[in-house]
């Protein structure tokens, strides 16, 4: 061993440094590092970790990978997050990080190393090779921020975080993913399955903008009917989470109050009347609870059925030919949302309505309502004051 010498010895055939590093309760120490294969690089290393130190970032090299990290970090939020939200982080780590990342050291994760690992999910990131949507690859992106985030703030084994300069897909509105419906094509699915005892559960999405979850959630106790001012209160959420129930707060765990028009509390108040006459002919087999939308024996309603129901009435409108684009249940809130901002609505107005915990968030979504918005405000305008002058002269 040879003496050290400005922080820097020989330690059998490789090179450690030591640097003095101030700890949380401003007690300085020690620290040391090993395993250099030469002197310079050492000595380069100590540079380094000397600024890093001054600046409070400095953090003691290990060979801590990315799945392990990853792993822990998951176990610490399960109780800060909801199920869900757990759930969706979990799978999106074991589908896509942990594959192809997974087994990298964390500490030599660098931004372009995100940066391409985001454009190899967004060419071939698919189970069957094909390429991830942008919104995908986004999702990826804000779960590796937040977590690297924590490496680097809340655990210190990071420096700086590599997700904040990595190159990522950019993500346009929503008409740019998903084929959305017009007023016209809205009325003619809502007459297709007008028949049908779904038919309140869709009529309630579609003139609400309640997401599913939300609809599964709902009690008879947040359904106000009566008087001139019918509403609903979206109090909660249902998801299935691994095959199984789990009942939580609203996405952004705020409750709001959403009015209907009066067609609506009509097709409610006569729901209503048909799910006692169900219930009265299981007699004593009807489950408790205060759910609006039920199966035929009184069981919550089976969070797939609205999915089989829009399927099976593509398939028959359309098998002649395409006249009712198919689309998600998800996407009649889209339409709800769009068609109000295209009739004018104020953005906050319809942001209260969708439950956007900021009206900025409903206008990145539905930007490109918005733009075609724009095109037309300078004309509204000439008419208006083209009125008004034209009833001065």
């Amino acid at each position: 061993m040879t003496k050290l010498r400005d922080g820097v010895i020989r330690r059998g055939k490789t090179w450690s440094y030591v640097i003095r590093v101030t700890d949380a309760s401003g007690v300085s120490k020690p620290r040391w590092v090993g395993g250099f294969t030469t002197e310079e690089g050492a000595k380069a290393a100590r540079d380094e970790a000397r600024v890093a130190a001054r600046r409070g970032q400095f953090v003691h090299r290990n060979q801590l990978t990315v799945e392990a990290y990853l792993r822990g970090w998951l176990e610490g939020h399960a109780l800060e997050v909801k199920p869900k939200t757990y759930e969706d982080y979990r799978s999106l780590i074991e589908r896509y990080v942990v594959p192809r990342i997974g087994r990298m050291r964390l500490q030599s994760v660098k931004p372009s190393t995100l940066s391409t690992f985001y454009a190899t999910l967004r060419r071939e990131g698919g189970a069957s090779g094909q390429g991830l949507s942008p919104r995908t690859v986004n999702y990826v992106h804000s779960v590796l921020r937040k977590a690297f985030n924590d490496a680097v703030n809340t655990d210190q084994v990071i420096a700086v975080n590599p997700a904040t300069l990595a190159k990522r897909p950019p993500v346009e509105g929503v008409s740019q993913v998903h084929e959305i419906w017009d007023a016209s094509q809205l009325a003619r699915f809502l007459d297709e399955i007008k028949a049908d005892r779904l038919y309140p559960y869709f009529r309630l999405a579609a003139f609400t903008g309640a997401r599913r979850g939300e609809l599964l959630f709902l009690r008879w106790s947040s359904v106000v009917l009566d008087g001139d001012d019918p509403h609903i209160w979206i109090r909660g959420a249902t998801v299935i989470v691994r095959g199984r129930r789990v009942e939580g707060t609203t996405k952004t765990g705020r409750v709001r109050r959403v009015s209907l028009d009066p067609g609506t509390a009509e097709v409610l108040r006569e729901h209503a009347e048909r799910q006692a006459k169900e219930r009265d002919l299981v007699v004593g087999s009807w489950p408790g609870g205060d759910w609006v939308f039920r199966m035929e024996m009184g069981t919550p309603l089976r969070t797939d059925l609205p999915g089989e129901l829009m399927r099976s009435t593509f398939n028959r409108v359309n098998r002649e030919r395409r006249v009712l684009p198919p689309i998600r249940f998800h996407d009649l809130r889209h339409v709800h949302a769009t068609l109000l901002l295209q009739d004018g609505e104020p953005v906050h107005v319809v942001a209260e309505r969708l439950g956007h915990a900021d009206p900025s968030m409903t206008l990145r979504v539905y930007a490109h309502v918005i733009r075609s918005q724009r095109a037309s405000s300078a004309s509204r305008f000439a008419r208006i004051m083209g009125e008004i002058q034209g009833t001065e002269q």
